[in-house]
């Protein structure tokens, strides 16, 4: 699907679960996007759980050698210019 779409389905996802205060499992390999929609991540590897932690503390913690792993190979952005993208 693509990128507009897929904001889009997000989006309503999380306005529904905002709405009517819905507990929802999201299941993904899309880093960026767990790490907008969940409260809580639980990281599994071929079937076992292998961490559970509230999502900020997950992305900037990891306990688990394995979290720490997935954590580390997400694109950092450190340095790009933010010119033009704040609000005026």
């Amino acid at each position: 699907m693509d990128v507009s779409v897929q904001a889009q389905i997000l989006n309503l996802l999380k306005d529904l679960q905002d709405e009517l205060n819905l507990t929802m499992l999201f299941i993904s390999h899309d880093l960026p996007v767990i790490r907008q929609m969940c409260d809580r991540i639980g990281v599994m590897r071929k079937g076992q759980l292998l961490e559970v932690a509230p999502t900020e503390q997950l992305f900037t913690d990891p306990q688990h050698e394995y979290s720490r792993h997935l954590i580390s190979l997400m694109p950092e952005f450190k340095g790009m210019s933010t010119e033009g993208l704040q609000p005026a």
